[in-house]
Parts: C-alpha cells; sequence; structure tokens
C-alpha cells in the first residue's frame, strides 16, 4: 500500500490537470481501506460551469455507484481543506479519514470531520499551496467565486 504522500501526489497530479484546462487547481483521490483508489477527481466548476463539481466530489462522482461499505474505513485525499459542500459529502459517505494537502490557503470543515469522528490529516505540503498561490494570484476572482465570496 502506498503511503499518505504517495496519494497525495496522485491527488496533485488531478489538481494540475485542472490547472492545465484553465481550471482551479484542486484534486481529490477517494482510496477504500485496502489501498486501491476508488475515483479521482479535480475542480471542474470553469471547465463544466458546475455549481458543484469540487475535486472531492468529482472523485466521488468517476467512483460511481457504490455500496456504502465502500466507503468504510475509505480516505478522501485532497490538495486543499475541504469546503463545507464537500465535508457534509465526506460525512454523508461515512469516509473514515480526510488527508489534505494544505490549509494555508482555505480552512474548511477540519472541524467539523473531527467532531464527527473523522481522522484529519494536513501534510501541509508546499507544492499544493504553490498551486493554489499561483492562482488566486491570476485569477483572484474565480477563487472568490469558487468559495462562495
Amino acid at each position: 500500500m502506498k503511503t499518505d504522500a504517495e496519494y497525495l501526489q496522485l491527488a496533485i497530479d488531478q489538481a494540475k490537470k485542472s490547472a492545465s484546462e484553465g481550471g482551479v487547481p484542486i484534486g481529490a483521490v477517494l482510496v477504500d481501506k485496502d489501498g486501491k483508489v476508488l475515483g479521482a477527481g479535480h475542480n471542474q466548476r470553469m471547465q463544466k460551469k458546475s455549481a458543484t463539481l469540487h475535486g472531492e466530489m468529482d472523485a466521488l462522482e468517476n467512483a460511481g455507484r457504490l455500496p456504502g461499505s465502500a466507503y468504510k474505513g475509505a480516505t478522501m485525499y485532497t490538495t486543499l481543506s475541504p469546503c463545507d459542500m464537500c465535508t457534509g459529502a465526506c460525512l454523508m459517505y461515512g469516509i473514515s479519514r480526510v488527508v489534505m494537502g494544505e490549509n494555508k490557503t482555505f480552512i474548511g470543515g477540519e472541524n467539523y470531520l473531527r467532531q464527527r469522528g473523522v481522522e484529519v490529516v494536513n501534510l501541509d505540503n508546499e507544492e499544493c499551496y504553490q498551486l493554489m498561490q499561483d492562482f488566486i494570484k491570476e485569477k483572484p476572482q474565480e477563487w472568490n467565486e469558487d468559495i462562495g465570496v
């Protein structure tokens, strides 16, 4: 089984894919308790003109319809602290762990996840941080729109 840093790298690859498409550079990967990648995705709000297609939501969508047991013990790897919507989706499906690349750019529902028994890990990854800083500098209006400002 891969390490948290290795799975996060898969999410970073997704974030870079979004950036290459002109989107918000946030990526996510859902991994089951046995280390199998169930789904990977990236923020596509700009690309698909979607109100809800954040990285975590795209990873869940790409995982497809799964039995509830598939999410038990699963980890959501995401390049940025999950927003309230993505936090809710993780809770709804009973995802046990959330591993984020960074939360200096944005702090989402981390405390709520912890209160609900989810293990939350921040890898404080510099590449994740820099991807976001570059995007915010280049496209501040799109960033503010993405977080609902």
